[in-house]
């Protein structure tokens, strides 16, 4: 292949990396750029707060059971929650420390429970467990 193509080839890739990355950027601060894409992918961004010890929590306090579900499902906390698998008993301090809304943490703790309780009885696997603590309706 020609090496000017090539180049061609390269800057074509750096510009629409700049444009797409400069596009994001006006979408994150100016409002009226914002698309229903960008909308819909920030909408629990609200809740995800610091504590006074500068750990992210999530707190959907006041919120229906159905926005504290949702906002859990798309918060980067539960990434954390279940990298600490198969250490229960820190889940459930996690869940206590980082998580402020009423529903959200019992409905957590009941999971974490039943999921302990059938993990180490042996009726699911650990991939069942997973699966299990992830999917919370």
């Amino acid at each position: 292949m020609d090496k000017s193509f090539i180049f061609f080839i390269a800057i074509g890739i750096g510009f629409l990396y700049f444009v797409t990355s400069f596009v994001g950027d006006i979408q994150s601060e100016d409002e009226t750029y914002r698309n229903n894409g960008y909308n819909e992918e920030h909408r629990y961004d609200a809740y995800d707060k610091l504590d006074s010890i500068g750990q992210n929590i999530l707190d959907v306090t006041g919120e229906s059971g159905t926005i504290q579900i949702q906002a859990w499902n798309h918060s980067m906390l539960k990434d954390e929650f279940l990298d600490l698998f198969p250490d229960f008993s820190e889940m459930k301090n996690f869940v206590h420390d980082r998580v402020r809304g009423k529903v959200l943490s019992d409905k957590l703790l009941a999971v974490i429970g039943d999921t302990e309780d059938k993990f180490f009885s042996g009726t699911i696997s650990a991939e069942q467990a997973k699966r299990m603590l992830s999917s919370l309706k």
